[in-house]
């Protein structure tokens, strides 16, 4: 007995018929306009480090990327539910939560390669000439040596 898929559907034509993706879709692009009509109240900083979460019996959650953002959006918490109640979407804002949820995947630092030059590897190999400390005068060789290989 083998497995025979079902045929394939575009994902537009899932979404516009799966009474539950369906209801997803709606629900992603009503968070969605919330976030842009947040966005235009919050300071231009802050807007990468607060999402929408929810908006439920009058409570918007937030997520914030830390503690940092989550205090100073509890010290605008009055003049941003006063400026957000004036959207028919927040019309029965009452209160916001913030919860802190640092980002899954942290940006790596940036990786700064130094070049390679002969003329450092000649100024460390005669910088370790003059070096009586052997193990000094070791390890200038090794970076002469290690220069001097590119």
């Amino acid at each position: 007995m083998s497995f025979h898929p079902l045929d394939a559907r575009r994902p537009g034509d899932l979404i516009r018929t799966h009474a539950t993706l369906k209801g997803l879709y709606a629900k992603a692009n009503a968070v969605e306009r919330l976030q842009i009509l947040l966005d235009t109240l919050l300071e231009p900083a802050a807007r990468e480090h607060c999402r929408i979460a929810t908006l439920r019996e009058g409570v918007l959650k937030l997520i914030v990327t830390d503690s940092h953002w989550a205090t100073r959006m509890r010290y605008q918490q009055k003049r941003l539910i006063r400026q957000l109640q004036a959207f028919n979407e927040f019309a029965t804002l009452t209160k916001i939560h913030c919860k802190v949820q640092p980002p899954l995947v942290k940006k790596a630092p940036p990786v700064h390669k130094m070049k390679k030059s002969t003329v450092a590897a000649q100024s460390l190999a005669a910088t370790a000439e003059q070096i009586t400390d052997p193990a000094l005068k070791a390890a200038l060789e090794r970076l002469a040596k290690h220069h001097q290989d590119q």
